[in-house]
């Protein structure tokens, strides 16, 4: 169990302002803790960005999340923290589209019905096992209100840990059904080919090692509203959630970027920031990468076996980190009003082979101003292009530095450009042709219609972000790694072993996306209250209106004559249990 520590602790530094490192902010400013944020970048939010690009705004992260909607956990710690207070959020009537290279495509509604009756069209073959997945659709819709995400389980006595585990009886053969079979195993399943493939690409990308389950989940949650996306996007979600944690009292430095944690008789004390500042703190907080905490800031002290091997041996291995992405953004000066807001392609052979580092032969297409018209002028589009994407083969062509600090005004500044080299820059235009001229045989016009273009591969982010080899997520669920590190966590709490007032959050102490990271913030205040005996507090803003809801209908040409038209967003009435 972690360490008793001083009662008297008051003051915090965290290290690393994205979702994680705010939301620990602000349940620390809601339990009596004065905390500081130190970032490095000169935005909030980290992985959870955007830019300017021109007249348009091109955001980075946000293609769902979870939470959006009332009914379910998630929902109340987007509002305790302050996420989605007063924002419209935008529900398209399609999870995604997956478009076979043979022109053959497959729409993956969330409603179960409209799912059902879509794939029996497209599949009669497969009657039996369309039946069986949207009947556990069914199921996983009624389950997700008692999925736990509040308390870390970790903290939860022998009663609580009952009572959680007995609100999942009810769906317990569905759960073990769907967490011990991998969707690649499942979809082998069909005897139609289009659905065989296509079903491994609900998510967007293909996942080869998860199960069925959290494609379940994610359908689940957007057939309640609560996967829709907010507005103002991705940055306009970490701001509102700095103001949240400014209000409570909180502070946060900019161009901070931390070069190691400082330890006195094995508690940490403070940290040294890379100008030689140093911060002094009761706590101290890594919310950002995990790598660079405990190899780099630590100098890999105090790592258990766990830990150790964690760092220095299943890190390296393939698959137990998120990898990154290659993103080719596009500003077109109109807005092609019969494109479909989200559709993966899956790509020819000799394409996908010309795309560095890519993982499947596939591409994620999103029409990102459909469902974020604020981010683009009237009667233009932005398209947001992704693949997930290794890092070796961009890192092979960079003859300059991955990452650099220096003065600027004064100030020192972490994230600005550095010399990548003729080859990197070379290769990532070429990329952005080949895809450019595969989209316009899909959507034809597209490429006389660009405007504005932008790339960022795995080491754009690492220069943001300084994240273990461009990733963006951390410790993958469902393998060695990510399982590894939940059960060392529920077992110990999120700190090292032998270094008193130092703990970990953000999504290096959990596996998963946005929420995850969100809830990591609480579960952290939760374990620092533990052992500083003190009643965990939380609350939602009174003063803050919750969020509205608009569905927009999907667009030709597949369309249902009862349908409303096309593409029209359609205001809903918000519900505890939308359905």
């Amino acid at each position: 169990m972690m360490l008793q520590v001083n009662k008297q602790r008051e003051s915090m530094l965290i290290i690393g302002g994205g979702l994680g490192g705010l939301s620990t902010g602000c349940y620390a400013q809601m339990n009596g803790y004065q905390a500081h944020i130190l970032e490095m970048h000169e935005l909030p939010g980290g992985c959870c960005t955007a830019w300017e690009k021109g007249k348009f705004t091109f955001d980075w992260c946000i293609s769902w999340l979870l939470g959006s909607g009332p009914g379910n956990e998630m929902h109340q710690i987007w509002r305790e923290i302050g996420g989605l207070d007063g924002k419209e959020i935008r529900h398209p009537e399609v999870f995604n589209i997956v478009t076979a290279s043979d022109g053959r495509s497959v729409r993956f509604y969330s409603d179960p019905d409209r799912l059902e009756a879509h794939l029996l069209e497209l599949a009669p073959g497969d009657a039996k096992l369309i039946r069986s997945f949207c009947q556990g659709l069914r199921q996983f819709i009624k389950c997700l209100k008692v999925y736990p995400f509040l308390r870390p389980v970790g903290l939860m006595k022998r009663l609580e840990r009952w009572r959680m585990m007995a609100s999942f009886i009810p769906y317990f053969n569905l759960i073990r059904k769907t967490i011990t079979v991998l969707m690649t195993d499942y979809s082998a399943k069909f005897k139609d080919p289009l659905l065989q493939e296509a079903f491994n690409f609900i998510l967007y990308e293909k996942h080869p090692k998860f199960p069925v389950l959290p494609f379940y989940f994610q359908l689940a949650a957007h057939a309640t509203h609560s996967a829709g996306v907010p507005q103002d996007g991705s940055l306009g979600l970490a701001r509102s959630i700095e103001q949240r944690f400014m209000k409570l009292g909180g502070r946060v430095t900019y161009n901070a970027k931390v070069s190691e944690i400082l330890v006195e008789n094995d508690c940490a004390i403070g940290v040294r920031l890379s100008n030689g500042q140093e911060l002094f703190a009761d706590i101290v907080v890594g919310a950002c990468d995990g790598h660079s905490a405990v190899m780099k800031m630590l100098g890999g002290r105090y790592l258990n076996d766990t830990y150790r091997k964690l760092y220095t041996e299943t890190i390296k291995q393939p698959g137990m980190v998120f990898p990154g992405y290659f993103t080719l953004f596009l500003g077109l000066k109109r807005e092609f009003p019969e494109a479909e807001y989200c559709t993966t392609y899956l790509l020819p052979e000799a394409l996908a082979a010309s795309l560095p580092g890519i993982r499947h032969p596939s591409i994620n297409v999103q029409f990102r101003s459909s469902l974020y018209p604020e981010l683009a002028p009237p009667g233009t589009a932005i398209v947001y292009i992704s693949y997930f994407c290794d890092i070796d083969p961009w890192r092979e062509w960079v003859d300059g530095e991955e990452q650099s600090s220096r003065i600027v005004d004064g100030v020192e500044v972490h994230t600005l450009p550095v010399h990548r080299g003729n080859k990197y820059q070379s290769a990532k235009r070429k990329t952005a042709n080949a895809i450019i001229d595969f989209l316009d045989s899909k959507i034809p016009g597209l490429r006389e219609a660009v405007t504005t273009k932008d790339t960022a591969t795995p080491l754009t982010q690492v220069r943001y972000t300084a994240n273990y080899e461009g990733s963006v997520l951390g410790w993958q669920p469902f393998v060695e790694s990510g399982e590894t590190l939940e059960e060392e966590v529920k077992r110990n709490g999120p700190g090292l072993p032998g270094l008193k007032n130092f703990y970990f959050s953000g999504v290096w102490a959990t596996t998963g996306g946005l929420i995850r990271a969100a809830a990591a913030g609480r579960h952290v205040l939760q374990f620092i209250c533990k052992d500083d005996a003190k009643v965990f507090q939380a609350h939602i803003d009174p003063q803050a209106s919750p969020p509205t809801h608009v569905v927009y209908r999907e667009r030709s040409p597949y369309r249902h004559p009862a349908h409303s038209p096309e593409g029209r967003p359609q205001s809903m009435v918000p519900s505890t249990n939308p359905t």
